[in-house]
């Protein structure tokens, strides 16, 4: 059964769109693309500065053993050094079998 991982937020204001996109790619390569179970990962802005990430995994258990990690990992540090935490909503769904 696969997941998808949903997070919204804006960025800090120090940090602007072009900056981001290069940590954003960063933390793509570096870290999420070499976890277990990472199937896709998207990122979307909208017309007001809020961004949403879509990340996709195999399993529940591949997606938990990503997120324990992420927050004291080396590799995600400048990522969410440019997040503004206070505006950050996530979410999880069951990827509906068709």
């Amino acid at each position: 059964m696969s997941v998808i991982e949903t997070v919204r937020f804006q960025l800090s204001p120090t940090v602007d769109a072009a900056d981001f996109v290069n940590r954003d790619r960063k933390v793509e390569a570096e870290y999420m693309e070499k976890r277990p179970g990472f199937l896709s990962r998207e990122v979307s802005r909208s017309e007001d500065g809020e961004y949403l990430v879509i990340v996709h995994w195999a399993t529940p258990e591949d997606a938990d053993a990503t997120m324990q990690g992420f927050f004291g990992a080396p590799e995600t540090q400048d990522f969410l050094a440019a997040v503004d935490k206070t505006t950050v909503q996530s979410g999880r769904y069951t990827q509906l079998e068709r």
